[in-house]
């Protein structure tokens, strides 16, 4: 498979802001590349950069074998921009809104009702199809956004955080949409700080810190970097806690990760053989655990080792 994305040493400053340090992508056809960091990481520049919004300042990129800045009329032909938030017309129906970006591209009257019709029901909408956008779900919006970017039939999509706001049964439906583009030959680039997202549709990931790329890899490789085992306990009395964090910190000999709201203690286990320590630790101080296990890195945890921070850390805004 050829790449269709081709990206080597991108650099963009904004101000005091260096958004990109010399990033290097590659995507190839029918498939998915996320895009994974947390705000401010330089996701959107890069998105941008490959959609011919912003000039990179170093750098070169081309997108279906055209340049993106010497080409840039070209690339457009070819690719599909869906934002953070949906961008449909809320007085138009439905139909009315993909009727008018299909007469907007060039398609003549008959050809842009016939194909605002068709994705109309390809995303199942059609009972919702003549009703104006501003009655329309989250999820429904979301999903006409994305058969606005579909008008002209792009080789390429760029998905910028799409499931933003949405709730799981909403974000489920877009993620079975996008399987569905791949399926049909698309490809597609998704930006996302969700790491289950990431995890349920890349094909490959690529995680962005402070403009840079710091790994490349599918979800298995980058946690083969981390390597080894994540202990997880949970005490049956939550107040037991600390007891807890005090017990694997001093077996393990790592600061534990703690979440308050599931009560949920981690830390990386490099020795199997030490569970059983764990065991004994918590039975000295007294502490029941509900839960107790030995698993393999998460994605997060994965992210958290390559920058220092988690994925849904706010930076500055790109």
């Amino acid at each position: 498979m050829e790449h269709v994305i081709r990206a080597e040493g991108l650099k963009k400053r904004f101000g005091d802001t260096q958004a990109l340090a010399g990033v290097d992508i590659l995507a190839r056809r029918g498939t998915v590349l996320g895009v994974l960091g947390p705000n401010g990481a330089g996701k959107t520049t890069a998105v941008r950069t490959l959609a011919t919004l912003i000039k990179p300042d170093e750098g070169r990129a081309e997108v279906c074998g055209f340049d993106v800045v010497k080409d840039a009329a070209q690339v457009r032909r070819v690719i599909s921009l869906t934002g953070q938030y949906a961008s449909v017309d809320e007085e138009l129906t439905g139909v009315e809104n993909l009727i008018m970006i299909a007469r907007l591209v060039g398609h003549p009257r008959r050809e842009a009702r016939r194909r605002a019709q068709e994705l109309i029901d390809r995303f199942g909408l059609s009972a919702a199809g003549g009703r104006a956008a501003k009655t329309y779900s989250g999820g429904m919006r979301r999903r006409l956004d994305l058969a606005a970017g579909l008008v002209n039939d792009p080789q390429v999509i760029y998905l910028d955080e799409p499931t933003t706001g949405l709730d799981p049964r909403a974000r489920n439906a877009v993620w079975d949409t996008v399987r569905e583009l791949v399926r049909d030959g698309a490809t597609v680039l998704l930006t996302t700080q969700q790491l289950d997202e990431a995890e349920a549709l890349a094909d490959r990931i690529l995680v962005f810190d402070h403009g840079r790329v710091v790994a490349d890899g599918t979800s298995e490789e980058l946690k083969e970097k981390v390597g080894g085992q994540t202990l997880a306990v949970r005490a049956l009395d939550r107040d037991r806690m600390p007891e807890v964090v005090g017990v694997v910190a001093r077996i393990t000999g790592a600061r534990p990760e703690t979440d308050e709201d599931t009560g949920l203690v981690t830390a990386p286990l490099d020795d199997p053989a030490a569970l059983s320590a764990v065991v004994r630790g918590l039975d000295e101080a007294g502490v029941v655990a509900s839960d107790l296990a030995l698993r393999r890195p998460s994605l997060d945890e994965v992210f958290l080792s390559l920058t220092g921070h988690h994925a849904e850390t706010e930076g500055e805004k790109e």
